[in-house]
């Protein structure tokens, strides 16, 4: 079984410098591909003349992550995708625990390693950490982070086990899987869609796992399309979060309460990054709000047929382990996944 390591890049040719001499180094006869989201840096280039094992797929636009790959993987003929950053040190021997995990258990679909800190290497990695989940709102979490409290890995969540979502910082996939569910939803841009992939799946209710992987390791630098601190994030998360409930809750032609808890949530967001006089926070949680209204809206309309599959299934798996992470995190004060269980 061969992996296709496959990085998406647009002008990343600081990161490719950084970054790519650990994947080639550790990832043995596994083939890499690097897909090229219309870079206007030299990152083509540099590949070309350092690297020309690499094989490069071109896009003629810069796509985003979820466009760029599912135009970029129509060309991978790999039974098994490893999509990674560009921004990822990965370490030795990290593909064997995942070669291992998907030759011996064909119900594993989708899996992560563990994600540390580039920076701080005894810290985990804000995207991903230890394996992700959900709450019931889709407010998403990590074993070791949950929102901004990140821990240290003293080998608390060392076990393999079963997970939510995997994070697309280093995202590996079955290809029947990922046609299966006609790729990632393009309505998204830059977060979440890796999440709303692996919600999906679940709702296929096919018996699929998504497995957490402790044995394989990689370090992730973090905050290379946006800081973690930058308005613009909290404005996709708001924005593609609002949709990926109602589109994977079967909310799309119902009104549910749901939804109108989760506004009043951002609402409240809204106003609180205004009293602490972060205007361009609040902005852009408005903002986010009025376009996710939009995509709606649109969507009532016209649904795709991957969309119908998924929301004809009257019932619905569960989807969260706990009711809301933000009410374990604010007022009951449990700032790590240990607190939960």
């Amino acid at each position: 079984m061969k992996i296709a390591i496959v990085i998406l890049n647009w002008n990343g040719l600081k990161h490719l410098k950084k970054f790519l001499p650990s994947v080639l180094k550790h990832s043995g006869k596994n083939p890499i591909y690097i897909i090229d989201n219309y870079s206007t840096d030299s990152s083509v280039e540099f590949v070309k003349e350092t690297y020309p094992e690499i094989k490069l797929i071109l896009n003629n636009d810069n796509f985003g992550y979820a466009k760029g790959y599912n135009e970029g993987l129509k060309k991978v003929k790999e039974e098994i995708y490893c999509l990674l950053n560009n921004d990822v040190e990965v370490t030795k021997d990290w593909l064997n625990p995942i070669i291992e995990e998907f030759t011996n258990n064909e119900s594993v679909v989708i899996a992560q390693p563990k994600i540390l800190d580039y920076k701080i290497k005894n810290k985990f990695e804000y995207a991903g950490a230890a394996g992700g989940f959900i709450d019931y709102f889709g407010y998403p979490y990590c074993r070791g982070r949950i929102f901004s409290n990140i821990e240290k890995d003293n080998g608390q969540y060392d076990q393999n086990i079963d997970i939510f979502w995997a994070s697309g910082a280093c995202f590996f996939i079955r290809k029947n899987t990922y046609e299966l569910l006609n790729g990632f939803d393009e309505n998204f841009i830059n977060h979440m869609e890796e999440i709303d992939l692996c919600w999906r799946l679940t709702n296929l209710n096919l018996n699929l796992k998504k497995r957490f992987l402790y044995k394989s390791v990689v370090f992730h630098l973090g905050g290379g399309s946006l800081n973690y601190e930058n308005p613009k994030k909290l404005f996709y998360n708001i924005r593609n979060q609002r949709w990926m409930i109602i589109k994977n809750m079967n909310l799309l032609n119902n009104f549910s309460p749901t939804i109108y808890v989760v506004q009043c949530i951002n609402l409240f967001l809204g106003l609180y990054y205004l009293i602490i006089n972060k205007t361009n926070h609040f902005k852009e949680i408005y903002n986010a709000m009025f376009q996710s209204s939009i995509i709606i809206n649109e969507k009532r309309v016209n649904i795709s047929k991957s969309y119908r599959r998924i929301i004809s299934n009257e019932i619905k798996p569960k989807h969260f382990a706990i009711k809301s992470i933000l009410y374990q995190y604010i007022i009951r004060a449990r700032k790590k996944y240990s607190d939960l269980t």
